[in-house]
């Protein structure tokens, strides 16, 4: 996992997460509801990033987007209200793992 001092916020890449899987670790996907729909990782929770404010993890919680900037935002968020946060750099792009959905 890498820490940059600079944003000091904790990521993983979409492999990191994928081995991770077998844990059940607490995954969010802030996009839209229309985007998660049409997929998204097993077990990943639905939080669009407008809720991400009002959102209350238990536990360590990896964020995860299309493409890595809402998940980022949305970590900031959680992050400075005291949450363990990890970032998902790549986001759902980068993404080569199971997913459910994919139906419209």
């Amino acid at each position: 996992m890498l820490f940059n001092l600079f944003n000091s916020m904790p990521s993983v890449s979409t492999k990191e997460l994928e081995a991770k899987l077998t844990e059940k670790p607490q995954i969010i996907d802030v996009r839209e509801p229309n985007e998660f729909i049409a997929g998204h990782i097993p077990g990943a929770k639905n939080v669009p990033l407008r809720k991400a404010e009002t959102y209350t993890p238990k536990g360590k919680v990896y964020v995860i987007c299309q493409s890595g900037g809402r998940s980022k935002r949305a970590a900031t968020i959680l992050k400075s209200k005291g949450y363990d946060v990890v970032n998902v750099k790549g986001g759902m792009s980068a993404w080569s793992g199971p997913t459910r959905g994919g139906k419209l």
